[in-house]
């Protein structure tokens, strides 16, 4: 066994990760089907073991972008499926290596997927994005992209907290609006990852 294979091994069996994993396996995540005419794009949970050996969600905070429609947004990393990607599970591992410097396909793998998510406002881009759940070694190191102006680890325990849970005033095309909100520090996390985390902590239970 590998020291990437042995490492990957003892983050799977951490309880709540090899739970995690059985319940993907279960229930894997819905394909939509759109409507019309759409973009398809993946996002990626990564996982790992942080120094206390507790599971730790990989979160990012995208750099402004003009005509970005999720400029300054906190997410996963992810983006768009590019024609050489021969699935979204390859636009996942992509993106992850181009925005964090994370190799999932060398020092990760992929468990499962939740289901495809769309945008509620009709103003975006029509676009349906999958998110994929993965575990990697606890010492894969971050380099970030000039796309992405943050990149740091959530401990599961605080996407546990109920009180970070509820909603909140954010900025929606330079309008205050009040959505559904997950707070940490000081991010705020809404749209589309709110509910792909909401999906998330639902699978581990």
């Amino acid at each position: 066994m590998t020291m990437t294979e042995s490492a990957l091994a003892a983050v799977r069996a951490h309880p709540e990760i090899a739970r995690l994993a059985a319940a993907l396996q279960e229930h894997p995540g819905e394909p939509v089907e759109p409507e019309r005419p759409a973009r398809l794009a993946a996002v990626l949970l990564a996982l790992r073991l942080g120094d206390h050996g507790e599971p730790e969600l990989l979160m990012i905070k995208r750099a402004e972008a003009e005509r970005d429609p999720w400029s300054g947004h906190v997410a996963c990393p992810g983006g768009r499926m590019e024609p050489g990607d021969h699935d979204l599970e390859q636009t996942a591992i992509r993106e992850t290596w181009e925005e964090t410097g994370i190799d999932v396909a060398r020092d990760g793998e992929i468990l499962g997927t939740l289901d495809d998510v769309s945008p509620r406002t009709p103003v975006l881009p029509p676009i349906v994005v999958r998110p994929y759940v993965a575990v990697v070694r606890p010492d894969v190191r971050i380099v970030a992209s000039p796309e992405v102006a943050e990149a740091f680890w959530v401990p599961l325990h605080a996407l546990r907290e109920r009180a970070a849970w509820g909603t909140g005033l954010v900025m929606v095309r330079g309008q205050e609006e009040e959505r559904p909100t997950f707070r940490h520090g000081g991010y705020t996390v809404w749209g589309l990852t709110e509910r792909v985390l909401r999906q998330f902590l639902e699978r581990v239970g």
